[in-house]
């Protein structure tokens, strides 16, 4: 009976410890990452950095292209940027959340091709299209979802619901919405965010989960249908999420847990480590 209490206790052991997220590489030397988006075409890597003070129409802002592995193929692969966050890639286009602007890219060439200003914007963050190219972005200080449709950027949904929204994913005729929610300042306490689904076509606004209060969320990222990841910022951390369920943490991060990619055929989640200057890569068996 021990001999097999034993073999029992080994083999559930081993399967949590197979299940443990495992480093797979790290790249150092980048400058405040904020968002990453692998391009399906070519497997490279597009790594926004903020390189300055947030928000902060510098033009120190840039794009980094990075192999699969990690290895850099350009730094500073676009330039001309102030303070981009958000990635969003549709065909051979690349669109990036810079501060008051949708600013177009070409991925083949890296040529900034139009500008979409945003009159009234504070902070577009992160940047979400669907299958029809239909490009969302999140205005986060103000609640509000910009919409890019037909050659026309304009508001297209302003709800204090939201709670701050950040990370975006366009997902069978929704609109999934992570919240931010509120940092502890001078005169304001925190507020931590969940998760939301925005009906497309209505634009009614839901919750997702049994709780709202995770944390001041960032990257958003489908693990499997009905099951999200989302990251952290403040506390650093990556998230396992159900649409109706209890948030687990999965992973332990740095602070500044940002907008992150998932490749479902590796099982592999790379995410940027903003106040660390680093990208991680992460197994997640």
């Amino acid at each position: 009976m021990r001999v097999v209490v034993g073999l029992l206790l080994t083999l559930i052991f081993c399967n949590a410890a197979a299940a443990k997220p495992k480093l797979l590489w790290e790249v150092k030397g980048l400058e405040q990452p904020e968002s990453v988006v692998q391009d399906p075409a070519t497997g490279v890597l597009y790594v926004s950095n903020i390189a300055g003070a947030i928000m902060q129409k510098d033009g120190n802002g840039f794009i980094a292209k990075l192999r699969p592995d990690g290895t850099i193929i350009a730094r500073d692969w676009v330039k001309g940027l102030n303070a981009p966050t958000g990635l969003a890639l549709f065909e051979r286009t690349l669109y990036v959340a810079d501060v008051d602007e949708l600013v177009e890219i070409n991925a083949a060439s890296g040529e900034i091709v139009k500008r979409y200003p945003a009159q009234g914007a504070i902070f577009l963050n992160d940047v979400a299209a669907g299958d029809d190219g239909t490009v969302y972005a999140s205005d986060t200080p103000t609640n509000t979802i910009w919409r890019l449709k037909d050659g026309a950027f304009e508001p297209w949904l302003a709800n204090d619901t939201l709670n701050g929204p950040n990370g975006l994913l366009v997902q069978d005729g929704k609109l999934i919405v992570v919240s931010f929610g509120k940092l502890p300042s001078e005169g304001q306490k925190q507020e931590l965010g969940g998760l939301y689904a925005i009906d497309v076509e209505k634009q009614s606004v839901s919750k997702l989960g049994d709780s709202e209060a995770i944390g001041n969320l960032d990257g958003l990222q489908a693990l499997q249908p009905g099951v999200y990841l989302v990251t952290d910022w403040a506390a650093g951390g990556l998230y396992r999420v159900p649409a109706k369920g209890k948030a687990e943490r999965v992973l332990k991060l740095g602070k500044g847990s940002g907008d992150f990619a998932y490749l479902p055929d590796k099982k592999l989640t790379i995410i940027p480590i903003m106040l660390n200057n680093a990208l991680v890569a992460y197994t997640l068996d």
